[in-house]
């Protein structure tokens, strides 16, 4: 059995989850709405305050979705209870983002600044050298933050770019000259 996809996803008050036919599954929370079609194969049920998902055999893709599945559930009902937030650190002499209506503006070393605009359902905000990536679906916000990341990632040298907040940069020794 598999060890995530047999936890029963608890379902907090103010939280309501509907399972439509062919596993749509649509979570309803204070922080909004988000709707997934999951597996068919699984079976999904509502019991007490709980969902419970179920595999139909022990095939080794049955196993792999069942884990899946059960996590993709707890990640909208945590999404649209409490929010997921990543956080971005710019270092760098020069390196600087603003923030103007729904664009992010990165000026990071290069001949022009970086324009950026927050997808639907995500928002960002500025905070000194730190970028904070908020919304409900865990996914999305991961993507963002990935995208931002990407545009100019850490270097091991002197450690400028941008890095996630709790991402450890392995710093490498640089050339030393000849005497």
């Amino acid at each position: 059995m598999s060890r995530i996809g047999r936890l029963p996803v608890p379902v907090p008050a103010g939280v309501d989850v509907k399972i439509a036919e062919g596993n749509v599954v649509t979570v309803k929370g204070p922080k909004g709405t988000l709707e997934r079609t999951l597996p068919t194969e699984m079976e999904i049920k509502l019991e007490d305050g709980h969902v419970l998902v179920a595999r139909p055999n022990d095939l080794k893709r049955m196993k792999a979705l069942h884990g899946l599945t059960r996590s993709l559930i707890h990640n909208m009902v945590v999404g649209v209870s409490e929010g997921y937030t990543k956080t971005l650190e710019i270092n760098g002499v020069g390196y600087r983002a603003a923030k103007a209506g729904n664009k992010l503006t990165l000026n990071l070393g290069y001949s022009h600044p970086i324009e950026m605009t927050d997808p639907e359902g995500i928002s960002s905000a500025v905070d000194g050298n730190k970028i904070v990536v908020t919304g409900i679906d865990k996914e999305k916000v991961g993507q963002y933050a990935a995208d931002i990341r990407e545009k100019r990632g850490p270097e091991p040298y002197k450690g400028k770019g941008i890095k996630y907040s709790d991402e450890v940069i392995r710093r490498k020794v640089g050339k030393t000259g000849k005497k």
